[in-house]
């Protein structure tokens, strides 16, 4: 197995945990969840592309001719 497809033994523990209380969540919170939930990981997607940028000094600002 691919080690970044692994968890630790405290993110089980957490996935757990997060399982236990989504069971308990009605229709309408378990979608806004999952909405939420999408939304953070594209702002972390987003933050992943910046972070790629600034470290390969690829500048996100548009080239003036």
């Amino acid at each position: 197995m691919n080690y970044s497809e692994q968890l630790s033994l405290e993110q089980e523990f957490e996935l757990r945990k997060f399982a236990d209380q989504v069971r308990t969540l009605s229709p309408e919170q378990a979608q806004d969840l999952s909405l939420e939930i999408y939304r953070q990981m594209m702002l972390k997607d987003n933050l992943y592309g910046e972070l790629l940028k600034d470290y390969w000094g690829i500048s996100s600002s548009p080239v003036s001719a």
